[in-house]
């Protein structure tokens, strides 16, 4: 067998020496090393509402007219809620509030040469303060699963310029509850300046105005004083009177915001507008327009409430359910006039 011919290692060596230095040049002239990135941090989701405002569309150049656009479909759900701003009328006529509605988007015939910001629609709606009267009411109740019946009275008096509510239930063998509230009439409707609540002991809230704050008996934190804040019972007769202002501005699915104050905290009640309904009271036949407050937490109260149309839209009914199933049913039977 013929040998192979020997390789020469000189020139191989020769050649990996200059691979390995082109490979080296190479990598210098790259970008250079890639660090990791740190770990990143859950975010927090912040989200925010932002109130839909009509923006006028802009004019497109064209040769043929362009056909109209069809109108947008409007809700029937809409947030009420009384302006900062009030117009200002003389004590003793209907008041009259600036109401923040939804945006609607104009549907104009033309665009307009020069577009102006838009602003957010507002409503005004009149105040009509129900007449004084004392209102008799049938109460019946279920207390841990045990019914019992008793009697309510609501009592209303007001001079144009200042009020007084006074609500009282009481039950055989049940302790008598009291609730009392006072203020001034504005043009926003009722201003209360102190809330209390008795069963055994009472407990009140005042509102201090000239603070911007709510604040309560007990070691119980201040609240802010939101525009147009009410108590637990100025807050039936304060939605007396403004759907009693102008009803047809109140349909079906209408939702008012209220900020209402207990003798402990304050924060907005939502009363969604239902429909009217023919009532059996004790007092008689009658039609009522249903407003309910439902929960929105656990521990909330549900809230029935039925203004009568033909009574100043004043509550002639009244129920309202524990979360635990405990409930108070207070049903209109008489009314006192003056």
């Amino acid at each position: 067998m013929t040998a192979r011919p020997a390789v020469p290692f000189r020139p191989l060596l020769a050649l990996a020496t200059a691979v390995l230095a082109a490979h080296l040049l190479l990598l210098r002239a790259g970008p250079g090393p890639v660090l990791a990135s740190p770990k990143l941090g859950t975010q927090p989701l912040i989200t925010r509402s932002i109130a839909a405002q009509a923006v006028p569309a802009a004019p497109v150049a064209t040769t043929q007219s362009a056909s109209p656009r069809p109108p947008l479909s409007k809700s029937r759900d809409r947030i009420v809620q009384l302006s900062r701003k009030p117009l200002v009328v003389p004590a003793g006529h209907t008041q009259m509030v600036a109401i923040q509605t939804p945006a609607q988007q104009p549907q104009p015939s033309s665009p307009p040469a020069a577009p102006a910001a838009p602003e957010p629609a507002a409503r005004l709606v009149a105040f009509a303060i129900p007449r004084s009267m004392r209102l008799h009411y049938q109460v019946t109740a279920l207390v841990r699963r045990q019914p019992w019946s008793g009697a309510g009275e609501l009592v209303w008096r007001h001079d144009g310029d200042s009020y007084e509510a006074t609500l009282e239930i009481s039950a055989p063998l049940l302790p008598t509850r009291t609730q009392h509230s006072t203020g001034r009439i504005t043009a926003d409707g009722l201003a209360p300046s102190r809330f209390s609540d008795k069963v055994r002991s009472e407990q009140a809230a005042h509102f201090e105005r000239d603070k911007g704050k709510v604040s309560f008996s007990g070691n119980t934190p201040d609240a802010p004083l939101l525009p147009g804040a009410q108590d637990r019972l100025s807050v039936l007769l304060q939605l007396s009177a403004m759907i009693a202002g102008e009803p047809a501005k109140f349909p079906p699915a209408t939702t008012i915001s209220i900020q209402t104050a207990s003798t402990r905290d304050a924060e907005p009640w939502l009363f969604t507008v239902e429909r009217e309904e023919a009532l059996q009271l004790p007092g008689g036949t009658l039609s009522g327009l249903k407003l309910i407050r439902n929960p929105r937490r656990e521990y909330d109260q549900k809230i029935e409430l039925w203004l009568a149309p033909g009574m100043d839209y004043v509550p002639v009914r009244l129920r309202l359910t524990q979360p635990n199933g405990d409930s108070v049913d207070q049903q209109w039977s008489s009314t006192d006039r003056g």
